[in-house]
Order: C-alpha cells, then sequence, then structure tokens
C-alpha cells in the first residue's frame, strides 16, 4: 500500500494535531500539501472553516469509541463459544467468611451480569442466597477503591512495588523479625501455601486471622468433647427428628446452601410421600430456621445451655449438670429427649455459632449416645488455614503493636478498624506500626488507618481458589479484568516479596505441584467448578469420657439487666455489604424493615420500658420510639426499637454492620455501630446491659405493616395428620365472567410455591432483581411504598402467642382473568397467547389504574428515573434482554419472559417443543429450597401440571375469580402430639 489513506484513521483522529501541527489529518494526501499554511499565517475563513470541520470529525469520531491503546478489528475467526446475543457461563466461586460456594456466571459479550448456582459444586448444588446474587453488583459498583494510595494521596502500584521490596529486604535481614500478617478466615490452598512459603523465608514473621463472624465456638467444642479441632458436617437428608440449639443453619452457616436443600427434600409433602422431618428450635432470637420449626422455644440464650445438659441428662449422656429447668422446659426437655431415642441413628442435634463451646461439646456428646455420628452428622478437619481461634489472634496483634515488636503490617482484606471488638483498641495499636498496607474493596475504615491502600479485585476479576464447607477445593477464575485497577491479595502478597504477580500463574504452579496430566486436571477443574477429589475423607471420632471435667461452666441463666445479643445482619451480613443498594433495601426475613438496624425486643419488654411501635400517618411507614443501650460501660445512643413475636423477655438482639462510616455513597451513615458495645469475652451475647427510653420517634422502612392472618384460610399451617382431608383453598362465590374463556392450545406458562419449603431467605427476591434490571429507591421512597420488588415475600405470624410465621411469597399471578387488563386506558398491559401477562412499556402513561385494581398488589410504578443512567459503569451491568424501564412507566414480574424465549429459539433450532424444566426463571434457579416450579400448563407430565393436582394446591384469593396461574401448596407442620398436649396441660393448670 501507498502513503495515501484512503479511510479514516481512528488512531489519527484522536491524537488531534499531527507532528507537523495541521489538523488535517484526517483527510491527507498530496492535493493538500501545497496549500498548507504555517503557523505564522493570518487566521482567515479558510483556515476557519478548516479546523471547525476537523474537530467535527474528531469529535464525532471520539465518540464513536473509547480511546484505547491499541487498534481494536473484527475477529479473523470469531471463538466458536462467542456468538452475539448468545449468553456464555463459566464456573468460579465466591466466598462468604472464606467458605465458597460454586457459581456459574453468565457473561454477556464479555460482561458478568448474572450468578447462578453450580449444580455440580457441593457447597452450592444448583442454587444461591442473597449474597451470591447481589455479587454481580459488587463488582460494578462505583464506589469502590479505585486508586492505589500512600497516606490518603494519590500513588501508583510501581511506587508501593518499589517500596513493599524495599522493605521486605529490610524484614528478610532480620530472618523477618517485626512483620505481622492479617488476613480474614482463609481456606485458599494456594494463598496458604504463599503464606506459608513467606514464612519459612522469613521464620519470624506472624500470621494473624480475624474477621467478626468466625467458628472459633465450633472447633473450640469440637476440641472439648472429641480432643481435637474438628468441622461437622451433617446430613440434614438422613434426619428425621433435629434439634437447633440457637442455630441459624439454614442461613447463616457455612453449609446454608446444600443443608436448605437437603432439609427441604424431607419437607416436600405429595400424595406419593408424605413422611415429614420434625425440627425442633430452641433459640434466644428469630432467625430464619427457627421460622420454619414444628416446635419453636423461645428462651434466653444464657438458658440454653442448661437446656442442652437437661437434654443430655434425659438421654443419660455423662455431662455438666444442668441445675434443673423449669416445668414448661421440662415437658420441652421430655418430649424432645423421648423424640430422638425413637429416632436413633437418624437424628441429630445442630448447635448454633453464638453458643459457647460446652453447648457444641454437649451436642457432640448428644449426638453419639444417638448414634448420630457416621450418619447425620460427620466431621472433618478444619477447613480454615491458620489461626482458628480468630478473636485471640487479633488480640495478640493488638499487644504485639502496643508492644512495638511489629512494625510492618500487611492487611489482606477485611476490615478489622471497623469490626474488632471494642475492648481491642486495632485502630490505635496500628498506627505505631512503622510500614502498613492495607488490601480492600474499599477505602474504608481500615483505609483511613493505613499508610498504604492497595485497591482489591474482586472475586469476579481476579484468580484464586477457595474451599466450600465440607472441603472440596474451587478454583476461581475471573469473567473480567479489574474494572478498577485492583489486585488480588495473592497478587499484592507476591510483588512484596518481589515475585511474579500474575495470578493464574501462581493459582497454576500451586495445582501443578506433581501432578500428572497437568493440563487436563486444569481444564476439567475449571469446567466443573471444583477439583474433582479434593474433598477430604470424613471420619467418625470419639467422644472424650469425662470430657466435662474442669470445661467452662455453662452460661447461667440471666438475672440482672437485660440480655443482649449479638448477630450478624440478615442482608449485610458483618457489614462487608453496606454498600450494596440491593442487599440495604432487601427486606429482612423476619424483621422486614430494610436500609437500618434496630434492637429487637418483646412487647412486654417494650412496655417495661414504655417503648412503642406505630403505624405511620401514610400507612405505609412504621414510627417506633429510640432508646438508648447501656453495656459494659459503653452507651449505643438512639437506637430503633422493634418489637418482634418470638423474642424472648428481658432479651434484646441487635444486628451489626452497621453505623459504617467509609462504606461508600449507598452504606455511610446508615443505621448504628453495634460492634461500639460488643467485646472480645461476649461475641455472641451477654446480660447487663441496660436500656433507656428516649422521648424521640423514628420511622422504619418496611414492606409490611400488617403481619396478622385474620383468619384467612390461604394462610392456614395444617398438621400433616390432615394432608388430603384438609381445604386449603378459599370458594370461589365471585359472579360468573362475562368474559369468555381463552383458549390457550400451544404453551400455558405457569408457576407453583410451595410454602411448605420457603424460608424466606430472600433469594428469590434478589435473583429477580439482577435478572430483570429492577433499581433501588433509597429509604426515603420505600417509606413512600415505592419499592420496586417484582416479588415479595410477605411474613405473617399465627399461633396464639404469635410466634408461628408463616412465609408468602407473591408475584404478578398472571391471571387469566386479569383485573388490571380491563381499566387500562392505553391497552399497555395485555394477555399474551400462552398466557403471560404483559407490559407494553411504550404505551404506558401512569395512570396507574392497573395497580389500584390488582388484588395482590403485585405491580410498581416508577415514580422516578429511579434506574442510574449516568454512571458509565452500572450500564455494563445490565441485562441487555430486558428493557430499561423509564419515569412514569408500570412494571412487574414478566415470568422471565426473555428466558421463555431464549429456550423457544433453541427448541426452534433443534426442531422440537420445549422441554419440561428447560426453562428456569430466575427466582426459580435461586431458589435453595426448590420451593418454586415453572411449566407448561398445557402439559400433563410437567412438574407443574403434577403439582396442580395435589390435595393441598390452592389458589389465593380464589373467591375473586381472577384464575391466576401462579398457585400454591399449603403449609405443613409435623408436630408432636405428645408435646402438643403436654404444653396445653401445663398452660391450662397454670392459667
Amino acid at each position: 500500500m501507498g502513503t495515501n489513506k484512503s479511510s479514516i484513521d481512528l488512531e489519527g483522529a484522536n491524537q488531534g494535531l499531527d507532528a507537523q501541527g495541521s489538523s488535517m489529518s484526517l483527510a491527507s494526501g498530496p492535493e493538500f500539501s501545497p496549500f498548507e499554511a504555517p503557523w505564522s499565517a493570518p487566521f482567515d475563513r479558510r483556515r476557519f472553516l478548516q479546523i471547525v470541520g476537523a474537530s467535527m470529525a474528531m469529535a464525532g469520531l471520539a465518540g464513536c469509541r473509547p480511546k484505547l491503546a491499541e487498534r481494536i478489528v473484527p475477529y479473523v475467526k470469531a471463538p466458536e463459544e462467542i456468538l452475539p446475543g448468545d449468553p456464555v457461563f463459566y464456573a468460579t466461586a465466591l466466598t462468604l467468611s472464606g467458605y465458597a460456594t460454586g457459581v456459574l456466571v453468565k457473561s454477556e459479550t464479555g460482561r458478568p451480569i448474572k450468578v447462578e448456582g453450580n449444580p455440580d459444586h457441593p457447597g452450592s448444588l444448583g442454587a444461591t442466597d442473597v449474597f451470591a446474587q447481589a455479587a454481580i453488583l459488587g463488582l460494578y459498583d462505583p464506589d469502590r477503591s479505585q486508586e492505589v494510595r500512600l497516606n490518603g494521596q494519590k500513588s501508583n502500584w510501581s511506587v508501593f512495588v518499589a517500596a513493599a521490596q524495599k522493605e521486605f529486604a529490610r524484614l528478610k535481614s532480620q530472618q523477618g523479625k517485626g512483620l505481622a500478617i492479617l488476613t480474614e478466615t482463609v481456606t485458599s490452598p494456594t494463598f496458604d501455601a504463599e503464606i506459608q512459603s513467606l514464612l519459612a523465608e522469613l521464620p519470624e514473621a506472624k500470621w494473624y486471622c480475624y474477621e467478626p463472624f468466625n467458628r472459633e465456638v465450633v472447633f473450640a467444642g469440637a476440641k472439648l468433647a472429641l480432643g481435637v479441632e474438628k468441622e461437622p458436617l451433617y446430613r440434614l437428608d438422613n434426619a428425621d427428628v433435629i434439634v437447633l440449639l440457637d442455630s441459624d443453619f439454614l442461613y447463616i452457616s457455612p453449609g446454608r446452601t446444600p443443608y436448605t436443600k437437603q432439609f427441604a427434600a424431607r419437607r416436600k409433602i405429595r400424595k406419593a410421600k408424605q413422611d415429614l422431618n420434625r425440627l425442633y428450635a430452641v433459640e434466644s432470637t428469630p432467625t430464619v430456621s427457627g421460622a420454619f420449626a414444628d416446635h419453636r422455644l423461645s428462651v434466653k440464650a444464657g438458658e440454653i445451655g442448661r437446656i442442652a445438659a437437661a437434654l443430655a441428662e434425659a438421654l443419660g449422656v455423662p455431662g455438666p449438670a444442668s441445675g434443673g429447668v423449669g416445668a414448661e422446659i421440662a415437658a420441652w426437655v421430655k418430649a424432645m429427649a423421648e423424640d430422638l431415642q425413637a429416632h436413633r441413628g437418624r437424628c441429630v442435634v445442630v448447635p448454633g455459632e453464638t453458643q459457647p463451646a460446652p453447648v457444641h461439646a454437649l451436642a457432640h456428646a448428644i449426638n453419639e449416645a444417638l448414634g448420630a455420628f457416621g450418619k447425620t452428622v460427620e466431621f472433618i478437619d478444619p477447613v480454615p488455614y491458620g489461626d482458628l481461634y480468630q478473636t485471640a489472634s487479633l488480640k495478640s496483634l493488638v499487644a504485639a503493636l502496643d508492644s512495638g515488636a511489629v512494625e510492618s503490617l500487611l492487611i489482606l482484606g477485611g476490615n478489622p478498624a471497623f469490626s474488632a471488638p471494642a475492648d481491642v483498641p486495632f485502630t490505635e495499636a496500628v498506627a505505631k506500626a512503622r510500614f502498613t498496607v492495607h488490601v480492600g474493596l474499599y477505602a474504608d475504615e481500615t483505609y483511613d488507618a493505613s499508610q498504604w491502600h492497595i485497591p482489591m479485585a474482586h472475586e469476579l476479576e481476579a484468580w484464586g481458589d477457595a474451599k466450600a464447607f465440607d472441603g472440596t477445593a474451587a478454583i476461581q477464575q475471573p469473567l473480567i479484568e479489574p474494572l478498577y485497577g485492583g489486585r488480588s491479595c495473592l497478587e499484592v502478597l507476591s510483588a512484596f516479596r518481589g515475585r511474579p504477580t500474575d495470578g493464574r500463574e501462581i493459582v497454576r504452579s500451586f495445582w501443578n505441584r506433581d501432578r500428572q496430566n497437568f493440563d487436563t486436571f486444569w481444564t476439567k477443574s475449571l469446567n466443573d467448578g471444583f477439583v474433582s477429589g479434593s474433598a477430604p475423607r470424613s471420619t467418625v471420632p470419639q467422644v472424650k469420657a469425662g470430657w466435662f471435667a474442669g470445661a467452662p461452666g455453662l452460661k447461667p441463666a440471666v438475672v440482672t439487666g437485660v440480655e443482649i445479643n449479638f448477630r450478624p445482619d440478615p442482608c449485610i451480613y458483618d457489614g462487608r455489604f453496606a454498600n450494596n443498594a440491593w442487599l440495604q433495601e432487601l427486606f429482612k426475613p423476619i424483621t422486614k424493615v430494610c436500609w437500618d438496624n434496630v434492637a429487637v425486643m418483646s412487647q412486654a419488654t417494650a412496655e417495661k420500658f414504655g417503648l412503642w411501635n406505630r403505624v405511620g400517618p401514610t400507612g405505609k411507614e412504621l414510627l417506633v420510639s429510640l432508646c438508648d443501650v447501656t453495656y459494659r460501660g459503653r452507651t449505643l445512643t438512639r437506637v430503633p426499637v422493634w418489637i418482634q413475636a418470638g423474642q424472648p423477655d428481658d432479651s434484646i438482639t441487635i444486628h451489626l454492620g452497621y453505623g459504617r462510616l467509609r462504606a461508600g455513597k449507598v452504606g455511610s451513615s446508615v443505621g448504628f455501630n453495634a460492634y461500639a458495645l460488643r467485646v472480645a469475652a461476649a461475641p455472641g451475647f451477654e446480660d447487663g446491659a441496660k436500656v433507656t427510653a428516649r422521648s424521640e420517634r423514628y420511622s422504619l422502612a418496611t414492606n409490611q405493616v400488617h403481619s396478622y392472618t385474620e383468619g384467612r384460610k390461604e394462610l392456614t399451617i395444617f398438621d400433616a395428620e390432615e394432608f388430603g382431608h384438609e381445604e386449603a383453598h378459599g370458594e370461589a362465590h365471585g359472579p360468573i365472567s362475562l368474559y369468555p374463556d381463552r383458549p390457550y392450545e400451544g404453551y400455558a406458562w405457569a408457576m407453583v410455591f410451595d410454602t411448605n419449603v420457603c424460608t424466606g431467605c430472600n433469594a428469590c427476591i434478589v435473583a429477580c432483581q439482577a435478572e430483570n434490571n429492577i433499581p433501588s429507591v433509597g429509604k426515603t421512597d420505600v417509606l413512600r411504598g415505592r419499592d420496586m420488588h417484582w416479588i415479595r415475600i410477605d411474613r405473617y405470624y399465627l399461633g396464639a402467642d404469635s410466634s408461628e410465621v408463616h412465609h408468602m411469597p407473591v408475584n404478578c399471578m398472571h391471571c387469566e382473568k386479569a383485573p388490571c387488563e380491563v381499566v387500562c386506558p392505553v391497552a399497555a398491559t395485555v394477555h399474551s397467547s400462552e398466557g403471560l401477562n404483559e407490559m407494553v412499556y411504550n404505551r404506558c402513561v401512569g395512570t396507574r389504574y392497573c395497580s389500584n385494581n390488582c388484588p395482590y398488589k403485585a405491580r410498581r410504578f416508577n415514580f422516578r428515573q429511579f434506574t442510574d443512567k449516568h454512571t458509565p459503569v452500572l450500564k455494563l451491568m445490565r441485562n441487555p434482554d430486558v428493557t430499561v424501564r423509564g419515569r412514569g412507566v408500570m412494571e412487574k414480574c414478566t415470568y422471565c419472559v426473555q428466558r421463555i424465549n431464549s429456550a423457544r429459539k433453541t427448541a426452534k433450532k433443534e426442531n422440537r417443543p420445549i422441554r419440561d424444566g428447560e426453562i428456569m426463571t430466575a427466582c426459580q434457579a435461586a431458589c435453595p429450597a426448590g420451593g418454586i416450579v415453572f411449566g407448561n400448563l398445557n402439559d400433563p407430565a410437567s412438574a407443574v401440571a403434577q403439582l396442580r393436582t395435589e390435595p393441598h394446591h390452592y389458589t389465593l384469593l380464589e373467591e375473586l375469580n381472577t384464575r391466576p396461574r401462579t398457585t400454591y401448596l399449603a403449609r405443613y407442620k409435623n408436630r408432636n402430639t405428645t408435646l402438643v398436649s403436654a404444653l396445653e396441660e401445663f398452660h391450662s393448670t397454670t392459667q
């Protein structure tokens, strides 16, 4: 080719003036050279027009693409897996407190946009939780740290590496003396190997571990009873009877997702299968697991140890003395003991992570005596690496910092400046080190306490590995280049040592040690999402005789003051998700509060201190009184009060994670910081708190101010013995419709919710939000009833003391005789040939007549431009198959019509009908309990059609004759009739 340019040079356009000072590079050629004027020439009309024309061309071209370092050209031969419009799924893993959940991440043209469960991974089994579903927003969060900083000032990676390697050389000369490494819980085999390699090179260096919700009492309890730290694994699908001792195993434990699936498999009552398991929950605050119990006993946390000891005594299991329990609790203990004895080998006792080590040891002793070892509970070596006793580990680090023994500190993940116990002065101690590095996703509270700050790569941006609750290892692969220049902790540690910082090669090198056919292994592990055969073999240890001799005493019952309980928040956990708007606006499973934390207390306790809850004047907000909470000489002021059915008297529960000062635009200054009260000696609970009422009131955002059933049959909980004889559905009293029945000759899509397995975990809500580009609106608009979730889970109280909880998921019912359609003046809501109630967004003029006429209140209106259309990075997050709605438009559940159309396209290419189960809506795919079924009603063999023939199938508000396509299966409890009779007798004699 010659030197003449026959096409526009995009790179030249972006470079502006060329080396000769001419702006005519876009149209350069020999014909222009004679007329080119020097800079000294007068600025005439011709020159002006030339510059204007060239400027317009450059501006237009610059707007067509970002300025890149190299040219982008189309594929000469496109990879066969990359097809425009066809997503690609990659297997990886996401962690919470170190423990991995295997996921499949949907990628559209290089953009990860949705997380699904990996059906082959033991930590997922195809489902997810709210934290995994919200990871997409965490990835794209524009408030994430984006710059390397030194003492708050902008720096860069190269400067940090030079400073770090200089510090490493100094430390190496003294065998690592003065170096401390602080990490969160580590289950990564590669990361552990890198740290061990560093410790071998610097033998005087120390490794510390800390995060606020760890499993140290689990390991301490195992060591107390078994003589060695072990990790218990429960096989709930083998258990006929389960007793929980302050355990929320379905929501917070590392095995929460597979445990939910195992447990729910024994709760799906059908015509052909009616052998339900039975769950007893003895707990100190209402939880997701307790709400699902057949029998729930509400007691103070300090009493649970004595109840466990009494249960052991009733079973003849040696252990510490209970000291006696009251008559009512004695009836509970007797009934539970008899039920456990009747199901030897098919029962299990599960202690909670907030209970002390002796309670865990008692549970192990009881389980062994009942023949549960090796059947419903197994043991493996601890999954985490490093120090298992993390509170003591952090205290040791602070002591070393205070004494001057630590000169250099690497904080690799976490936010200990925020989450450290109130009596462990971490922030003050860090200031005494001469060289501190913090690696984190955000410029948070620990960033303020450190000299160097390195932006951390998100788990979806970095190579790594991690182990699941059962020890199965998974290799994490990035879905996208780091959006904000982040580095993984692996890469930072490697850079500190002056080693290569390619995360992929670091991970590959670890797994390539003495392994044959490595390439085959590597490809298979990445494809499967886990390392086959990496789970350790379980063992069946023996409980030590006389283990309780000299063991720490059981906590006594509360005798003075109010008991205070500290729990991780159900939505933002320990505070790490505080800047995630999806989780901040997620209504908590039990309280249904969002954008706040509260002091949970019973009605009697609230009345004792002159505290109250009231419905606000709008009928959509809740006005509550404020109180001060004093504990161990520290006081939290202006704490909102939430009166909760099922909370024991003289006990309050406070969720941690709120009150952040450096979370980001979303999470800063939201709620109150309860870590200011939590101390190292009592991380779970303790008595002696004082509650003082204030004269102020506060507005709490909630989507449910009415929580009682008013006797509706749809919300009845039946006994298992009534199966097939109850009347779960309503009666059709409505007038005969004036509209003729419409035939659906092809597909007729329908959905069934099984309320007998719905735990109210909210995974479906966040999955729907991620799939359908649903915006968050903020607390102000939630207070006005303007939340935008397409699916909600209503929580109702039942029982004489309102302690029973019933969850009712509600989305658009896709009624065949939809009340919304007949009132829309512009036909913006219409019916499809397959029975979908569809929204035509560009027709909608926002009259909201449809919402007013919807008896299920399932429609959402964009009162504002809720969707952020201005932040560029958030545009990458959105699902391209779903329209982004604007202000003034009504929206609602679509049954994930984009997924229906995708399956239709595949079936058409293969010249076949859509198979049953081929379409999974976002909510259905996320549900860990398998409580949502979707399919073709016209196929009598489909799962959804089969469920509609079950005797406990019913329609919500059937008397309205709307003929909804979304229907329900009734809730059942497998109550112990002996316990029911004993409690009835007790209450009759005490009244």
